[in-house]
């Protein structure tokens, strides 16, 4: 009925129904904890920001490195036009010494994302 009658309101509807039934943790998203997603990563295993519009990863990046004693070590690049042989390089700099690399943007650079992979 309320479908019918106000659909603009049946997605708070359904929020305030798993609340009641489940509790609030369900619809709540989990608060993102950086270093706890670095122990579950491995070189083969690297961690992937999937982003919503506006969030910005960096400043956040950047902060951990400085804590892990990284930062001198740690390169970023924003992929787009002709970025993806730069950060083909990058990695396999960074690959050899140790380091960390974070693409930014990848959207931009579809064509290159195979050989990424």
């Amino acid at each position: 009925m309320l479908k019918a009658l106000r659909s603009d309101r049946i997605t708070l509807a359904v929020q305030n129904f798993v609340i009641e039934q489940l509790g609030k943790q369900f619809v709540e998203p989990p608060v993102f904890n950086l270093a706890k997603s670095y122990k579950d990563s491995s070189i083969s295993q690297p961690l992937v920001f999937i982003l919503s519009a506006g969030s910005d990863p960096v400043a956040d990046f950047l902060r951990f490195a400085e804590e892990m004693n990284m930062s001198k070590k740690a390169d970023q690049i924003s992929l787009g036009r002709g970025q993806g042989p730069k950060a083909h390089v990058m990695i396999n700099d960074n690959l050899v010494r140790g380091g960390w690399v974070l693409l930014m943007n990848c959207h931009l650079a579809v064509s290159w994302m195979p050989k990424l992979e």
